[in-house]
């Protein structure tokens, strides 16, 4: 049981460092550590300590280095806590480990010491998410935005939403409860106010959310396309590196590539796929197959064509895609018309139809400028925005559904006036916002969120 057991993990990250730090929580913590070092601990001390084990012999001397206690609710967790600093060798931090475990400890799951720092309200879930948003953070903008979020930035306008619903909730069940009033509370029109403001103050929240989902999470572009397209050469030209191998010969690239990159401080996950044909070669077939996932599941895909092969007069999507190739996902599409170099063409931007087309060149990378304006565009992304903070994808989804249950709600009022059905829209409201900050979690989800921590976190 998490309210009785105490829980050790290597805080540190793998591999040799000059310090390595063991956690420790739990009602055995205190007791654990004192028995180690062998002497008496004061809160929020550092003291100079040896650090002893029973194995393989009775008083074996392991490491030496700062132990702290930090006792409870004053804690990160809300429970006694030690950390153990010693030296950070893989070895010795594991010998420490097995000792602590050996005195009554047990391993922590992944995410266990931030899921009951959540659990005895020191933080809420958007926070405890924040935690692991600052340590995976690929851009400085990111760790900023991650950090205001772990201080309850993100937090308080979500409560602040939720307060502004429930108040007028309460003033909708107020006008159901006593209908023998003489005032009609439904129509007198401030109901009506108040739903069209909270609406603009949710989209407000929402567009701060995908900013700081995008700085955070990045966005998924899939290089799709024939083969000799320049799939390939258009990521070694985003990456400004020579990632991919480029060659002549058709069906070089078997296998998903991936690159990180940044542009402008906005994360980007580029994927070169395998040449979009028909194949008998069965690796070939393979890479075929893995290119299709990958297609399915991009925020964008760039279609490349070759402008020296392609008719460039008509660029029909459905012409352009190989046979059985189309994705089955509605992903948005920027055609990428390729080695313009080659065939004499001016590099631009064309957004006269439904689907943006830009020309070129891979290879002197001329226009490359125009696909990177392009993509950071299509995101939304502002390379000046201050004082976001971090998201995740579940929170827009939650505070998108919130937004539905709004205007849902408006339609009820506008149409047929039920206070009714206007209250169940408002309770609809509610419970979306409380799954972002954990108020209305289910255990399974806590435990597919905290699952993705590191173990010591």
């Amino acid at each position: 049981m998490t309210d009785i057991d105490t829980i050790a993990a290597i805080a540190t990250a793998p591999g040799r460092s000059g310090i390595g730090i063991v956690r420790v929580s739990g009602p055995a913590s205190l007791q654990i550590a004192e028995h180690i070092t062998q002497r008496k601990l004061v809160p929020r001390v550092a003291h100079y300590a040896r650090f002893h084990s029973d194995f393989p012999a009775s008083n074996t001397l392991i490491d030496s280095g700062i132990v702290l206690y930090f006792p409870g609710p004053g804690s990160f967790t809300g429970e006694d806590v030690i950390e153990f600093q010693g030296h950070g060798s893989p070895i010795v931090l594991d010998m420490l480990l097995q000792e602590i475990c050996h005195c009554g400890a047990r391993l922590a799951r992944p995410g266990e010491f931030s899921e009951r720092a959540f659990l005895n309200n020191k933080l809420d879930l958007s926070q405890a998410e924040a935690i692991a948003d600052l340590i995976n953070s690929s851009t400085q903008q990111a760790a900023l935005n991650a950090n205001r979020s772990l201080q309850g930035e993100f937090s308080r306008k979500i409560d602040s939403l939720l307060q502004q619903v429930t108040a007028l909730r309460v003033y909708v069940e107020a006008a159901i409860d006593f209908p023998e009033e003489e005032i009609d509370f439904l129509a007198d029109g401030v109901v009506a106010s108040r739903l069209s403001d909270l609406r603009e103050a949710f989209n407000s929240v929402l567009a701060q959310a995908q900013q700081g989902s995008l700085i955070s999470e990045g966005m998924r572009v899939v290089i799709a396309g024939r083969p000799n397209a320049g799939k390939s050469s258009l990521l070694n030209a985003l990456a400004g590196q020579d990632r991919a191998i480029v060659t002549p010969i058709a069906g070089t690239t078997r296998d998903v590539l991936t690159e990180a990159i940044q542009i402008d401080g906005m994360p980007l996950h580029i994927v070169d796929t395998a040449g979009l044909r028909d194949s008998a070669d069965a690796v070939e077939q393979e890479g075929i197959r893995r290119a299709m996932l990958e297609i399915e599941t991009a925020d964008r895909i760039l279609l490349v064509v070759d402008a020296t092969t392609q008719s460039l007069q008509d660029l029909n999507i459905d012409a352009l895609w190989p046979d059985d190739a189309r994705p089955r996902a509605p992903t948005p599409v920027t055609i990428i018309v390729n080695k313009t170099d080659a065939a004499s063409l001016e590099p631009r931007l064309s957004t006269e139809a439904t689907i943006p087309k830009i020309y070129l060149s891979a290879k002197t990378g001329a226009g490359l400028q125009l696909l990177k304006d392009h993509l950071k565009s299509v995101m939304g992304f502002n390379a000046e925005g201050q004082g976001n903070f971090s998201a995740r994808r579940r929170h827009l989804v939650a505070i998108e559904n919130a937004i539905m249950a709004l205007e849902q709600g408006m339609h009820q009022l506008t149409t047929t006036g039920a206070g009714e059905l206007l209250a169940e829209d408002l309770r609809h409201c509610h419970d979306s916002l409380g799954e972002i900050t954990g108020a209305m979690s289910t255990d399974a989800l806590l435990g597919e969120i905290f699952s993705s921590f590191c173990i010591g976190k």
